[in-house]
């Protein structure tokens, strides 16, 4: 039951996102400053959606003789678009937050990754491509079309929640971020 909740939980707030994209807002950036992620994914997921597009016109063609197995079939697919463009949608309007008079970086990828590190616990922060991850102990790797271009050292470790709701300490944490460069330089001077 707990993780149907969370899936439909996770649905809604695709959805919501879609709203937010449509409307031209962003969720959770009043009180600092933005740095968009959605860039690194923006030609993979228009390349997903069109597949789906072609993929629901096919089985349509292909139905069309059966109208209950059509009408369920081209339901479905209609919504499988809805979600792959919510998922953009949520990437845009989700960006990472540098909240200087917070003191922390919020960390975010779609719905799914929403991490607060408080700037007293950065250790060191730098620029730095990585298109291969392998799975450590307390890291976290937040990718965007499989690579990242930043890396966070920690002095102690944060708590990460993972979509079903299990705790995982990190102490280096890796993400993407499309002004890189940017992100590391206004993390070095609202740590001094």
């Amino acid at each position: 039951m707990r993780s149907t909740r969370l899936l439909v939980r996770h649905e809604v707030r695709l959805l919501v996102s879609l709203v937010l994209w449509v409307v031209r807002r962003t969720d959770g950036t009043r009180s600092g400053r933005a740095f968009g992620y959605a860039g690194g994914q923006g030609a993979m997921m228009l390349g997903f959606g069109f597949v789906c597009l072609v993929e629901t016109i096919a089985m349509s063609v292909l139905l069309r003789d059966w109208p209950t197995a059509h009408a369920v079939l081209l339901f479905l697919d209609v919504y499988g678009i809805v979600i792959v463009v919510a998922l953009h949608a949520s990437s845009v309007v989700r960006p990472h937050v540098l909240d200087v008079e917070g003191g922390s970086l919020r960390i975010r990828r779609y719905v799914h990754v929403d991490l607060r590190v408080p700037l007293e616990r950065i250790a060191s922060v730098r620029r730095e491509l990585r298109m291969t991850h392998e799975r450590a102990d307390g890291e976290l790797d937040v990718e965007v079309g499989s690579q990242t271009t930043v890396t966070l050292e920690l002095t102690e470790p944060v708590t990460h929640v993972t979509f079903f709701g299990r705790r995982k300490e990190v102490r280096v944490v890796r993400f993407h971020a499309d002004d890189a460069d940017g992100l590391v330089r206004a993390l070095g001077q609202a740590r001094v």
